[in-house]
């Protein structure tokens, strides 16, 4: 994992430039497990890292330590936790970005943990939402890229209803 304080991240780029102001915010992820996805960090993380389904270098450097904030408390981290990894990878795999030979394995690592870590929070109560999020984080991390977009766009129960509808009318 790339450390928070290597210059590395200076050359790294995301939708604004150089992604040297990424360490600072997902510093704060460690000590915000409750943190509400449109608030910050997650709002400029989200603005830079995954801006309109596009993913950059530093989405890639990122992930591994969005996964390691949910490592330290996986029943307590947020929808957000969940679904910031699996969009960066549906991304990744939609736009066939290569992600950079020095951020690979730490990347595809953080990937491999999450079904673990939504085990981990299986005992806590699951709204619709960080349903969605948890299980596209499963999907994305087994490398069912569609079925984890899906998921994903079926987070509230009336787009899920509207989508059985629309199936059982078939």
């Amino acid at each position: 994992m790339l450390s928070l304080t290597s210059q590395r991240w200076s050359e790294l780029e995301h939708a604004y430039g150089d992604a040297g102001d990424i360490p600072a915010l997902l510093e704060q992820l460690s000590t915000l497990p409750r943190s509400q996805g449109e608030s910050e960090p997650w709002f400029t993380l989200w603005s830079a890292l995954a801006h309109q389904g596009d993913v950059y270098p530093a989405s890639f450097a990122a992930v591994p330590h969005v996964v390691a904030a949910i490592a330290s408390a996986p029943a307590e981290a947020d929808e957000s936790y969940f679904q910031f990894p699996a969009w960066v990878e549906v991304c990744r795999e939609k736009q066939q970005f290569e992600v950079p030979a020095d951020l690979k394995a730490a990347y595809f690592e953080s990937l491999s943990r999450l079904p673990a870590l939504v085990a981990q929070a299986s005992s806590r109560e699951w709204s619709p939402g960080f349903a969605a999020c948890a299980l596209s984080a499963v999907a994305a991390a087994k490398g069912q890229h569609a079925l984890a977009e899906a998921i994903l766009e079926m987070s509230s129960s009336e787009v899920a209803q509207e989508f059985l509808q629309w199936y059982f009318d078939q």
